[in-house]
């Protein structure tokens, strides 16, 4: 069977990834395989940087096809932000709900019109002894008021998608996987899909 080695140790990306490459019939493994491996330090400027540093350096070390990816929030009342820091937002320790709080407090009065945002996804490729490809997608949507919904993770809760008129995670698996930033750079992965077996 195919395998491909997910380089994060997110259960949420973990679950999304299996479901898209089952279709496949590829076998996913991720960080959370291998316990003792140290977490690659993200010292990138942009989504594709932290990315790739991600995919080729776990690549290097298993010598395996390596899909990273870097995907966050940019708000465009926050110029952007929180984008490449979305993970650790309100402090070094990766916490979901610390972070959404801090996007809801800086967004305080802004009217909905202006609250504008989009999920942005980055997919590198690391394939050994070849350049790293990279995929990219984006989900536009709005800032909520309040959080709404319990399915997903991260900022899905305060992430409104217009013709939805839903946030993220009041969205199934299914609706998301074929809406969401990281399934439309799993479509351009996935339309390229011959190059990497």
């Amino acid at each position: 069977m195919k395998e491909i080695l997910i380089a994060t140790k997110n259960k949420g990306k973990i679950k999304e990834f299996s479901d898209l490459f089952a279709e496949k019939g590829i076998k996913v493994s991720s960080l959370l395989d291998f316990p003792g491996i140290e977490d690659v330090e993200e010292t990138g400027s942009t989504f594709i940087e932290n990315a790739k540093i991600k995919a080729e350096t776990i690549s290097k070390q298993f010598n395996k096809i390596v899909v990273a990816d870097d995907s966050g929030l940019c708000v465009d009342a926050l110029q952007g932000r929180p984008g490449v820091f979305s993970a650790r937002y309100a402090g070094e320790t990766k916490n979901d709900e610390a972070n959404l709080e801090k996007v809801l407090m800086e967004m305080e009065g802004v009217p909905f019109e202006k609250r504008t945002a989009r999920f942005h996804c980055v997919l590198a490729v690391a394939i050994p002894n070849e350049e790293t490809r990279i995929y990219e997608g984006t989900c536009e949507g709005h800032i909520t008021e309040k959080p709404e919904g319990e399915n997903g993770f991260g900022y899905d809760p305060i992430f409104y998608i217009l013709d939805r008129e839903q946030t993220m995670a009041q969205l199934s698996s299914e609706e998301k996987n074929k809406i969401s930033h990281r399934a439309k750079a799993m479509k351009k992965l996935s339309e390229n899909w011959k190059i990497l077996f």
